[in-house]
């Protein structure tokens, strides 16, 4: 009788291993990072492989954890009960049941999880070669076990099959973008590089490109001296050539082709045609996507770009310069304003242009404004006030303080803007408005 007591004592004890086993291994194994499991992966880590293989079929696995652990719960329990009912009578439930509620929530449930929440890619390395046969083994239960719950979750309208959005995934990944911990100027910098990356797709280059009241461009029809004179004092190394009308743009002048040109006949300048060596002019419409441009940038080899409107006027240019300018973006002191048109203020406030655009002070700041209306922070505030403000009124919303500083006819022209401290802000899109 005292043998058959210990045995069993002792399977009770290994019931409890195996369940702490199996609730460690799911939180280890759902906690543990995919990036970094990937990595190890392609390091050559045979047991990061097997999480990988194990994520792959994250139903079977989960299901093979829970069954299992379902299994060996209910077995201690059982076994417990029955010695319990042996020793108290009837009595003896209640206190089987109290005795293995502790036990299981304490050392099967809180403790392994606890410890693998804390070394979640530890212990997924170390609990996948075990899992990986029992999942094996539990297969044909668990893919039975699957059948059954869709097939439950279908009567009431819910399908599992549908993969997840693109959007979603997209969220997924600026989320952990955003969790990309550190305040040093290293990591601030490369969370604005790896925002602006995925960005890309929903900006156009209208919003980035060089207006045409600010493109250097060239009259063909001068005296080739006189062109010569103008790239040298220029600072670009491309320039676009116009001729009889500046919308007129004829060509791509590159500095380089111009110089060797000269090089070629130095003696006789005036016979240069430059129309001959310039590039032919690529138009491109006002509505494309940064990345779709940047694509384009790399198949076509080209770097030089005319931005134009649906009736092919010209509205500005864009270079690949500037895509990646929008992606890399400036790397200076931490206490440096580094956007042209923005201006920081003694009292911590923001003297800003009404053409700066939201993007840049997002990036810079790691500000949440939205651009989805508007792209420049003087669009935003008309947006938001639905009508043109007068300077000196004052606006909140999306957690900032708009002061209208400066207006040129319908157009805002200077703003101060000032962050507020969490939770002062209305947060609604209807701004307040102060008085100025």
């Amino acid at each position: 009788m005292e043998t058959e007591l210990i045995i069993a004592l002792w399977a009770i004890v290994a019931l409890l291993v195996i369940s702490a086993f199996f609730s460690g291994s799911e939180t280890s194994l759902t906690a543990a990072s995919r990036p970094r499991m990937h990595t190890l992966e392609q390091d050559g880590n045979h047991r990061a492989a097997v999480v990988n293989r194990l994520w792959e079929r994250k139903e079977r696995l989960i299901g093979a954890i829970l069954l299992g652990n379902n299994l060996v719960n209910i077995s201690a329990s059982a076994l417990t009960t029955s010695l319990m009912i042996g020793w108290f009578g009837e009595a003896g439930v209640a206190y089987a049941t109290l005795g293995m509620t502790l036990l299981v929530l304490i050392f099967a449930e809180v403790l392994p999880k606890t410890y693998a929440l804390h070394n979640a890619d530890k212990s997924a390395l170390a609990v996948a070669p075990l899992l990986r046969p029992i999942v094996l083994v539990l297969g044909p239960i668990t893919l039975t076990i699957q059948w059954i719950v869709r097939s439950t979750l279908k009567l009431f309208g819910i399908d599992l099959s549908a993969s997840l959005a693109e959007d979603v995934a997209e969220e997924e990944l600026r989320g952990a973008i955003d969790l990309h911990s550190g305040i040093g100027e290293e990591i601030r910098h490369e969370r604005q590089m790896l925002r602006s990356i995925l960005d890309l797709g929903d900006v156009e280059v209208e919003e980035i490109m060089t207006h045409r009241k600010n493109v250097v461009a060239i009259d063909v029809d001068q005296p080739p001296a006189k062109i010569v004179d103008d790239v040298l004092t220029s600072p670009y190394t491309r320039l676009p050539l116009w001729q009889g009308d500046s919308d007129n743009i004829v060509g791509v002048l590159h500095a380089k082709a111009l110089l060797r040109a000269v090089q070629a006949n130095p003696s006789d300048l005036e016979s240069l045609d430059v129309g001959s060596i310039a590039a032919k002019a690529w138009f491109i419409p006002e509505s494309t996507d940064l990345l779709s441009q940047l694509q384009a940038f790399r198949s076509r080899h080209e770097h030089f770009a005319i931005v134009v409107d649906e009736y092919g006027e010209v509205l500005g240019i864009v270079t690949l310069e500037d895509i990646l300018e929008e992606i890399v973006g400036d790397i200076a002191d931490e206490h440096d304003v580094d956007i042209d048109g923005v201006q920081l203020e003694k009292d911590g406030s923001l003297l800003v242009d009404g053409e700066v655009t939201i993007r840049d002070l997002n990036r810079q700041f790691e500000w949440y404004l939205p651009d989805e209306e508007a792209s420049t922070i003087a669009g935003l505030v008309l947006h938001e006030a639905r009508r043109i403000p007068d300077i000196g009124q004052v606006f909140v919303f999306h957690g900032c303080r708009f002061e209208i500083v400066g207006r040129m006819r319908n157009q805002i022209t200077s703003i101060k803007i000032e962050r507020l401290p969490d939770g002062a802000s209305t947060g609604a899109a209807e701004p307040t408005v102060a008085a100025g």
